[in-house]
């Protein structure tokens, strides 16, 4: 099956690069491109991608309000992409509000060309992209620069999870692979995968970066600590 992608960047050379790249692979096609976020967020809409490549920073809407506007559609629009945002810093408060709003990762602008590629399979098969490093560092260190959150709601949430499931999105947050998960809790990882499904159906999120951040702003995790 192959992947449809369109590429939101104000830099024309960027976009050029992208699109040769990703257009050379067998299971990608490039449907369509855009300068800016408002641009972008119309492109997605009549070109129905599976991935958006979207840079944080742009003119006229920037990346965070054109994937806010792309994965949280009008009445009537149904096609919601995966998003993954671009950036020229691995630590911007940009990428924290797009893991927010719903982006499925991040990933640096000058990443090798392999990572660029296996990174739009991975969200496009519907997988989270956030190295562990970058769980650990970035989440945490925005969520502890952010007020206390509420956790009034989010615990009432967290208490239709199992305990195995409540373990399941600890280890989520602090950076672990599947496999590592099924290491630690002496699991199948088919199990883990099941845990997961189970975790993200039940308190609403869409995919394993929402799960992270919850996991953070439930409180279930505190930024900065060690398991």
């Amino acid at each position: 099956m192959t992947i449809r992608v369109i590429i939101v960047d104000d830099q024309a050379m960027v976009r050029a690069g992208f699109a040769a790249l990703l257009a050379a692979q067998p299971d990608i096609d490039v449907v369509g491109e855009a300068p800016d976020g408002r641009q972008g967020v119309e492109v997605a809409r009549s070109a129905h991608p599976d991935v958006v490549l979207m840079d944080v920073r742009m003119p006229e809407l920037d990346g965070l309000a054109a994937a806010r506007e792309i994965l949280h559609p009008p009445a009537g629009v149904t096609h919601r992409p995966k998003v993954l945002m671009l950036t020229t810093f691995d630590v911007d408060d940009y990428v924290y509000e797009a893991l927010r709003a719903g982006a499925s990762g991040f990933l640096l602008k000058d990443a090798p060309p392999a990572d660029l590629i296996a990174a739009v399979r991975v969200v496009a098969a519907g997988e989270a992209l956030l190295a562990p490093s970058v769980t650990r560092r970035l989440i945490a260190d925005f969520a502890a620069s952010r007020p206390a959150p509420r956790r009034d709601t989010t615990a009432l949430r967290l208490n239709g999870l199992t305990p195995r499931e409540t373990e399941v999105l600890e280890l989520i947050a602090r950076g672990l692979s599947n496999q590592e998960i099924a290491d630690t809790l002496v699991l199948a990882e088919q199990t883990v995968k099941t845990h997961i499904g189970r975790v993200l159906a039940k308190l609403d999120l869409r995919d394993r970066a929402q799960a992270v951040v919850f996991a953070y702003e439930s409180g279930l995790v505190t930024p900065g600590e060690s398991r």
